[in-house]
């Protein structure tokens, strides 16, 4: 049975961000993960985890500028500086929250950026922060090209032969079947080729990015398949609900995870 993380940046909207992490356990999650946390003080966010025994899951290193779109600086010529110190930051709320794994956002060159330029850049810049990250592993995740146009990691394949270059025990794959779908496909073939370096999943259903059950995919399947590779980390419920979060869970009970 896959073990579930809600993620408080989707889920449980009904409420302020601070109070998702109450709405998540009362609603049986053990786990949480989320988009940033640096809104916040630490300090206080590991006590809402404590106060409702959770375990922080996942969250992202600094983005950049996420209301002008940038979504990472990993690949951004020019950024090296502001990467670094984002991912000191990260690295002290990953102590904080007693979280052993972050997700390292490859981000959108800018147009005109040569490929070997942003390729270079992402793999110096990886290699550098897992160099860094002692106690913590990172996670690089391929994001679909229609969420996020330009994104520089697109396929299982492109982030497998990243993580290869630099280490699984240091970097690993954070597997989201929604990207996945949308870009590639064949979603359990992946899973089952890629498992080996998989640190994280994340789910949703396609095309409207809901709670499973709600489009196009086969989720019983999905999660027998989970299941049956052994796969044993969390599973991050990052989807936005088609209505009320709370009700939108009874999926949990069709699909038996």
């Amino acid at each position: 049975m896959p073990k579930l993380a809600a993620n408080l940046s989707m889920m449980f909207n009904e409420v302020p961000f601070l109070d998702r992490f109450a709405a998540a356990a009362r609603a049986g999650f053990k786990a949480v993960e989320f988009l940033f946390p640096y809104e916040y003080p630490a300090a206080e966010l590991a006590r809402r985890l404590a106060d409702n025994g959770l375990t922080q899951a996942l969250f992202n290193m600094p983005p950049g500028d996420w209301a002008k779109g940038e979504r990472g600086l990993a690949a951004l010529p020019g950024r090296v500086q502001e990467f670094r110190d984002g991912v000191a930051r990260a690295l002290d709320y990953a102590a904080a929250l007693d979280c052993k794994l972050v997700h390292m956002m490859a981000g959108i060159p800018p147009q005109g950026t040569a490929p070997a330029t942003a390729a270079a850049l992402y793999a110096s810049n990886l290699a550098w922060a897992a160099e860094r990250a002692a106690g913590v592993r990172l996670a690089i995740e391929p994001i679909n090209h229609r969420d996020m146009p330009g994104f520089y990691l697109n396929t299982m394949q492109q982030a497998a032969d990243i993580i290869a270059g630099i280490g699984a025990e240091r970097v690993g794959l954070q597997f989201d079947v929604y990207h996945c779908q949308v870009t590639e496909g064949d979603v359990t073939k992946r899973m089952e080729r890629f498992l080996p370096i998989v640190a994280h999943m994340q789910i949703a259903d396609v095309p409207a990015r809901n709670e499973p059950g709600t489009g196009e995919l086969g989720w019983a399947y999905i999660f027998r398949r989970m299941d049956e590779l052994g796969y044993q980390g969390w599973v991050g419920c990052e989807y936005r609900p088609a209505g009320e979060t709370v009700a939108g869970l009874a999926w949990r009970q069709s699909f038996a995870v």
